[in-house]
């Protein structure tokens, strides 16, 4: 198994992993940070408003901050979300994560099916013996087929 063979995934060993993730430009940690300095700006700016006899600006500060403390709370809770899929041996493993719930569906080699759910460009399905998942959702459209042949060619390697 030769790892320029490969355009997504990664070989290590007998171990084929994909790891399909958004490309998040910025961190939970880094969204925090960001997040706290708006609100000391934002605070900052109503009170001095409000020392000049504005009390209302305060007001719509506050509710700025929680408005725009949600909209990043539902950002970083999806920053992790991801599909993973590992070949090894005789096994594979697929994960997928959505919102911190993880879901786990393992196949045997052997009876494992890639295939797209309508056309070239929808999702991609992996199933086998009565179980289903589908993957490719942060792989863009036009290569999903590309990743679904990869997936196939990776099962057929002995």
């Amino acid at each position: 198994m030769s790892e320029l063979a490969y355009t997504f995934a990664q070989v290590s060993g007998q171990s084929i992993d994909w790891r399909l993730q958004k490309n998040c430009s910025l961190a939970p940690a880094q969204l925090a940070w960001i997040y706290l300095s708006l609100c000391g700006i934002s605070l900052l700016i109503g009170t001095f408003f409000w020392l000049q006899g504005a009390t209302l600006v305060l007001g719509f500060a506050g509710l700025e901050i929680m408005v725009v403390g949600l909209a990043f709370l539902v950002y970083a809770r999806h920053a992790a979300d991801g599909e993973w899929i590992s070949i090894e041996g005789a096994r594979v493993v697929v994960e997928c994560e959505t919102a911190g719930k993880r879901e786990r569906a393992e196949f045997d080699r052997r009876w494992v099916r890639v295939e797209p759910r309508a056309d070239e460009r929808s999702l991609i399905e992996v199933s086998g013996r009565g179980k289903s998942v589908e993957v490719g959702r942060f792989v863009r459209p036009e290569h999903r087929w590309m990743l679904a042949q990869e997936i196939r060619r990776a099962l057929r390697q002995a």
